[in-house]
């Protein structure tokens, strides 16, 4: 088997086990490659570029791409989709893409995946130098409303951890997945009022595990993806929702990833 692929659809699910009933635990976006582990049935079990999230795919749902294709790709700099929804034409067909997809190989309007031509007629943004806060901000209001959804890492549905991925990954910035992943990374700060716009604020459970992340606009305000991607209040304790008139997230840590 090819030990490289590439996702030339608009969003494929990447699943817990080889298997329609397992959970969604991600999902690949248009141009995003990954290493192919193992096929199993229809599935391919796949490690992704550059977070190596693994997960299983439906074969049929991306195209495989040779090691040089595969390294390129690693070490190039890979232009992203900006506009919040999108079309590739790939032979005289229309492929819907999704903020924060890949671009491989793209030069006046014109790309390459998988050895197949397509165009491509929106704004699209180099992210391999890292942007300020000001950008990450911007970067998370584009999701704002965008329902919630466990795995998801697009507008139409996105979970908490995958909205900071991809708001960070669109600032030239690479994030692991999940939140107790990304926590690890970064450097801590200690006060609210020592941070800065763009900081992540992590929240645990009753047995201390992260389990929820969210971006800092102010000392006492955060986007995060709950119910939907939402602004709400925080403080010392945690996320306060002048909704319900409760804390609904308690405040774990805080961390700075510029």
């Amino acid at each position: 088997m090819s030990q490289h692929g590439i996702c030339n659809l608009s969003v494929i699910p990447l699943m817990s086990e080889p298997s329609h009933r397992s959970e969604v635990v991600s999902q690949i976006l248009f141009g995003e490659h990954f290493s192919c582990l193992e096929e199993r049935g229809d599935w391919t079990q796949i490690q992704t570029e550059p977070d190596h999230y693994k997960g299983w795919v439906l074969t049929s749902q991306y195209e495989k791409i040779l090691i040089t294709e595969f390294q390129e790709l690693c070490k190039s700099n890979v232009l992203t989709a900006f506009d919040l929804i999108q079309v590739v034409e790939i032979n005289g067909q229309f492929t819907t893409i999704v903020f924060g997809s890949n671009l491989p190989s793209l030069t006046s309007g014109r790309g390459k995946i998988a050895g197949t031509e397509y165009t491509f007629d929106g704004e699209a943004r180099n992210t391999s130098e890292k942007n300020g806060s000001k950008m990450i901000v911007e970067n998370a209001l584009m999701y704002l409303n965008a329902p919630y959804q466990w795995g998801g890492r697009s507008p139409f549905g996105i979970d908490c951890s995958g909205l900071t991925q991809m708001v960070y990954k669109m600032s030239g910035i690479n994030l692991k997945r999940d939140s107790s992943l990304q926590a690890e990374q970064g450097k801590d700060i200690h006060l609210l009022d020592e941070t800065h716009a763009g900081d992540l604020a992590f929240f645990d459970n009753e047995e201390g595990n992260i389990n929820h992340v969210g971006i800092l606009l102010s000392p006492d305000r955060i986007i995060h993806a709950s119910g939907k991607v939402r602004i709400d209040n925080i403080d010392q304790y945690g996320i306060y929702r002048e909704g319900n008139k409760k804390y609904s997230h308690k405040l774990r840590m805080i961390k700075r990833m510029l």
